[in-house]
This record gives C-alpha cells, sequence and structure tokens, in this order.
C-alpha cells in the first residue's frame, strides 16, 4: 500500500480517492463514504475515511429512582432494544430500579520497578503525601477549583522490587481519563526526581472506588407468561438462573454479555468509553477469584428482587460529548442527566436488559424473539424493497428453515406472485 504513504495528510476527499484507486472500490461505495464524512469526524480520529453507523432506538420509560426516563440505546443486534423495553415493562409494575452510590473516583497509577528499598520508598510517599497531592492538583488546576482533584494517596507493594503509587482522583462531571493521566505524570516526574524508577503512568479502567449499587422489586404477578406460566414458576426458574451463574463461570460470561448488550448499547448512545466499562465490569465479575455473573435475582415473599453491584465510571462532559451532535442530542432525550444520574440509568438498563434475557431463557427460550427480529434483518440483507420487508419477514418466520438461500427464494416467489 506505497500509495498511501502520508494519509493522514491528505483532505477527506483525497484519502477516498487513494483508496478507491488502490484496492478497486466501486463508485457506489466511495459515494457512500463520501455521504457519511463530516469536519468532526475528520477531527476525532487518524486517517479518516468515514463514520459508521450503528442504529440508535429508544429504551421508553426505564423507570429510576423515582422517574421514568427514556433512553437511547446504539447497537446493530436486533433484539437488544425489544428486550430492554420488555424489561422496563416488567420493572414498571413494582417501583421501579433504586440506586445508591458512596463515591466516584477514578485511579491513577505510578509504576514504579527496581526498588532498592520498600521501607523507604513508602516512608517517602506517606509522609509526602500532601506535597503529591498539590503536585497532582497543580498538573490540572480547574478540576480542584470545582471541588474535584486528587484526593488521596494508596501505597501497593507488588513485590520486593515494584510497587505501585496510586492517586484516588475526583473528576466531577467527566470520566476522568485524560485529568487522572495528567495528574499521574506530574507525580511521576517527581518521583523520578527523587530516584525512583517509573514504569508508566496511566489511569486504571477497574473503577473499584465508583460503585452503584441498583436495587428493584417486581410483583411476581408481573413476570406471568402469555403461554399460561405463571408468575411464580418463571421466578422461581429465574432465581435458580441467578444462582448457576455464580457456580458456573461459562454461564456466568454469556450471562454479563448480555447484560452488557444493554449497558454497552446505552453507554455508546451516551458518548461514553465501551472498551473501559467492558473492562471495569469483566475485571470486577471475577474479583473473588472466580468468574460470576453481575446480578442476582431471589424471591421475597411475593417479589422477585434484582440486584446488582457495578463499578461505571461515565461521563456527561468530555471526550466526544460535547462535539458529536448526535451525542448531544441522546443526552437531551435522556433529559440531560447529571453524571450520577447517567450511572444510575446505565445500571438500571443493565437490570431490565437482564432481566427480560433471563424471563425469556427460563420460558419460551432465547430464539424465539431472536430469530422474529432476525427474519426482518434477513429480509432486508436478500434485497427486499421498503413495501416487501413486511411480507417477507412473516414468510420467512412461517417457513421451515431460516437461511440466505431460502429467504431468497422466498423473495422471488413473492415477487412472481406465487
Amino acid at each position: 500500500m506505497a500509495n498511501l504513504t502520508g494519509f493522514y495528510k491528505r483532505s477527506m476527499a483525497e484519502r477516498i480517492a487513494l483508496l478507491a484507486a488502490e484496492i478497486g472500490l466501486s463508485d457506489e461505495q466511495t459515494t457512500m463514504m463520501r455521504l457519511h464524512q463530516s469536519v468532526i469526524g475528520d477531527n476525532q480520529v487518524e486517517n479518516y475515511l468515514y463514520n459508521f453507523g450503528v442504529p440508535t432506538g429508544l429504551l421508553i420509560d426505564l423507570p429510576v429512582n423515582g422517574r421514568l426516563v427514556n433512553v437511547p440505546m446504539s447497537t446493530e443486534e436486533p433484539s437488544v432494544i425489544a428486550a430492554a423495553n420488555n424489561g422496563a415493562k416488567m420493572m414498571r409494575a413494582g417501583l421501579g430500579v433504586q440506586t445508591q452510590a458512596s463515591q466516584r473516583l477514578v485511579r491513577g497509577q505510578i509504576i514504579l520497578t527496581d526498588i532498592i528499598d520498600m521501607v523507604t520508598l513508602q516512608q517517602y510517599v506517606t509522609l509526602h503525601e500532601t506535597e503529591l497531592l498539590q503536585i497532582a492538583n497543580a498538573a490540572h488546576p480547574s478540576m480542584a477549583r470545582r471541588g474535584g482533584g486528587a484526593k488521596s494517596i494508596l501505597f501497593e507493594q507488588l513485590d520486593e522490587q515494584r510497587a505501585i503509587v496510586n492517586i484516588l482522583v475526583d473528576p466531577q462531571a467527566a470520566m476522568g481519563a485524560n485529568v487522572v493521566n495528567t495528574m499521574a505524570e506530574a507525580v511521576a516526574d517527581e518521583l523520578r526526581g527523587q530516584g525512583y524508577s517509573v514504569l508508566m503512568a496511566i489511569l486504571s479502567n477497574l473503577a473499584s472506588e465508583a460503585l452503584i449499587h441498583a436495587t428493584v422489586r417486581i410483583p411476581v404477578a408481573a413476570l406471568a407468561t402469555k403461554q399460561g406460566v405463571t408468575g411464580a414458576e418463571i421466578v422461581a426458574k429465574i432465581a435458580e438462573a441467578s444462582l448457576i451463574e455464580t457456580l458456573s463461570p461459562y454461564r456466568a460470561a454469556t450471562a454479563n454479555k448480555g447484560l452488557l448488550n444493554g449497558i454497552e448499547a446505552a453507554v455508546l448512545a451516551s458518548g461514553n468509553d465501551t472498551r473501559a466499562v467492558n473492562a471495569t465490569l469483566h475485571a470486577f465479575a471475577a474479583r473473588s477469584g472466580q468468574y460470576r455473573g453481575l446480578t442476582r435475582w431471589t424471591v421475597a415473599g411475593a417479589e422477585l428482587v434484582g440486584e446488582t453491584t457495578l463499578p461505571l465510571l461515565l461521563g456527561v462532559v468530555g471526550g466526544s460529548i460535547g462535539i458529536v451532535p448526535a451525542v448531544k442530542l441522546n443526552h437531551q432525550i435522556m433529559g440531560n442527566p447529571t453524571v450520577e444520574e447517567l450511572t444510575a440509568i446505565v445500571a438500571a438498563v443493565g437490570l431490565a436488559q437482564n432481566l427480560a434475557a433471563l424471563r425469556a431463557l427460563v420460558s419460551t427460550g432465547i430464539q424465539a424473539g431472536h430469530m422474529a427480529l432476525q427474519a426482518k434483518s434477513l429480509a432486508l440483507q436478500v434485497g427486499a424493497q421498503p413495501d416487501e420487508v413486511g411480507k417477507l419477514t412473516d414468510l420467512i418466520q412461517q417457513a421451515d428453515k431460516i437461511d440466505e438461500t431460502h429467504a431468497r427464494s422466498l423473495l422471488h416467489a413473492l415477487r412472481n406472485g406465487k
């Protein structure tokens, strides 16, 4: 790809032309790319080509802390938003999701190696904590002026020659990555000046100092199915399925993926970092030494009780939140939540998603709902026009098998009046 040398220096139009010539793109493909370009995107990423769209739908009336919230969700998976709405509907039969969060801190880490005297290092950090915090806050003074900033330092010995100096930072309304990295690097420079060997300075995405606890209580009767399975039968099976998630890491991984179907879609729509959220939730799920499910469902009298504790560090300012119009629109749809409110909303989305999945799994099975939505995607995939999608979707669902070859055959028959 020698012709792409210096690609980042080219204009958006030149990049498309160069790539088209290099790999033989069609006029249709280059037109699609041009139609999905933006100046914002060109300033966000290196070697920018075009914006890759993800469908965004609405989770309606999610009950969180005494109010109903409409939540934009961005995902390519057909069944996610439908399931979240189903879960929210069941939750509205009770008092909805209630959340509690005690603190919200980000951990910056200065990793030291080749330590000769661990005791002396620890004593230095302890005696100079106030000075080190001042150095951190001087690196980003506006954060401290707003009441946030570096709050405390934790010393962590790894082995005889390695240790981490952890700085706990209150990022206020931001997620805090850039702030914390700047502060950590400032403290790292100070420690280098004291003769210590610094390997790196970087934030940790394991947000164990930013936990939110969410609880929901749902009347048993609200869980009954249209197929005649009683609420009592359903909640007993949900509780048993939830227990299995604490015993089998294989089941837990799938359960947590389902939880993240909703959480990641809401996080992406809000302009936050889905990779950071994925990393912290999976690490937290393994904190006991065994990977476990992140939610717990139990039966208490006439209610199904769902609980989750999640490490969530989100922001309502910074990053793409203030510059991408779609993200700003999504925050407006949610009522422009504070960072605490957004965190509560995302935790509640996770509970709704998990509830819908478990109820489906222990009753009709997960495939019934999945395949109904997959049939529509398949209709589009084989080339159905807008006025044909509904009819072809029905035909695909009624068929003995659902695959592309059969769908094409059904579309051909539909068009020929057979």
